[in-house]
């Protein structure tokens, strides 16, 4: 039987009256300090008045059926723990917000139903992002989890060189990764950056200007992003966010993106122009795939390690595997992740990791320029 542990959540009560990538040995340069005081609390009062001014804002839309249970009290994660819906700062149970999908198995299965439950058909050429990972020995979703739902698409599997050096700064070391890591066994793999970039102007940015992606980037017409949500040694995270700008930026578009779109050296911007840079270079992307209506996105929250997929000997997970959830807005996405993981209760190291990199602004930058709501409205599927 699995043992259920109720996480209570108390600062909804309280909130008026409350004023490419390193190894993670060392803190990257781009680092933040943590902030002072709790950090789930900054981030619960902030949730709140997120929350207080969407409902004021409120305008009722027609929503499609939805399935499952959208307005339950709590949801079962996969390593059989029970969160309440009321730990989650930024769930609301509002027909506006967008959809977050949430199943706790991961299983092939489960991974096309999550997507499935979108209601969502590509049109012309799909191209299936996600991280190829870095040998030997990174947390890269596995090719049995993934080929159902790769092929029901009838995607190519699309990647792009990294920044730093090791096993896929060069395309044909690249393509002999994914063919060792099994990817070249479930579909056909592109290095989209293996003739350069392609310029993507970015409207409304804090930090760029524009965004240099894959030359080939523009050859699919849809996109569905798969990403392995963890922590990052750079970024404090990682999920759709941050595989739609430095998973799809060309080479030399990572170094624009870590430099804070101000030149240089990638690794001497201040923290906050990097993670700001990481929601403007998403928004570019979004923007040219029909404002979002050609790109969607699951995250898969297993294996939740401290570092990256781009770290070849990543710190062993200490948290248990919490399940797949998938929307077609980025941010309500990472949010939804980042909510369940602040809710676990064995997260400590996975958000030390958010709170130490100030993890959150990519969040809070991202929606403040359009790129999605980090308000959502879970739908648990189970």
């Amino acid at each position: 039987m699995k043992k259920k542990i109720a996480i209570m959540f108390m600062a909804l009560a309280m909130a008026g009256s409350l004023p490419g990538c390193a190894s993670s040995s060392t803190a990257p340069s781009q680092s933040a300090e943590a902030p002072a005081g709790d950090a789930r609390t900054e981030q619960e009062d902030s949730a709140q008045a997120e929350k207080t001014s969407q409902e004021v804002q409120t305008v009722q839309a027609t929503q499609p059926p939805q399935t499952g249970n959208v307005s339950g009290e709590s949801v079962t994660t996969n390593g059989g723990t029970e969160i309440l819906l009321s730990a989650l700062p930024f769930a609301v149970d509002s027909a506006d917000a967008p959809a977050v999908y949430y199943s706790s198995a991961i299983t092939p299965e489960a991974l096309v139903n999550t997507y499935d439950a979108l209601g969502w058909t590509p049109t012309g050429k799909v191209a299936v992002k996600l991280s190829t990972g870095e040998p030997p020995a990174s947390n890269y979703l596995a090719p049995e989890l993934i080929k159902d739902l790769v092929q029901k698409v009838d995607g190519t599997i699309v990647e792009c060189n990294t920044a730093y050096g090791g096993s896929r700064s060069g395309t044909a070391a690249h393509y002999q990764v994914a063919k060792d890591h099994g990817f070249t066994e479930i579909a056909n793999v592109q290095i989209l950056d293996e003739n350069g970039s392609m310029t993507l102007p970015v409207n409304g940015g804090t930090a760029l200007t524009e965004n240099l992606v894959g030359a080939a980037f523009g050859d699919y017409d849809s996109y569905l992003v798969l990403s392995h949500f963890k922590g990052h040694a750079m970024a404090g995270f990682g999920g759709a966010i941050k595989n739609i700008s430095i998973g799809l930026g060309s080479s030399e578009g990572k170094s624009h993106i870590h430099s804070g779109g101000k030149g240089g050296s990638m690794w001497s911007a201040d923290q906050d122009s990097f993670l700001e840079a990481m929601g403007d270079a998403g928004k570019s992307v979004s923007d040219y795939l029909g404002g979002g209506e050609r790109i969607v996105y699951v995250n898969v929250m297993n294996r939740l390690s401290v570092d990256c997929d781009c770290d070849g000997n990543p710190s062993e997970p200490d948290m248990h595997d919490i399940g797949i959830l998938a929307s077609t807005d980025p941010v309500a996405l990472d949010q939804a992740c980042n909510d369940l993981v602040y809710a676990a209760p064995d997260s400590g190291s996975l958000v030390e990791r958010i709170e130490s990199r100030n993890g959150i602004h990519t969040l809070e930058n991202a929606a403040a320029i359009g790129l999605g709501s980090r308000n959502y409205r879970l739908v648990d599927l189970d």
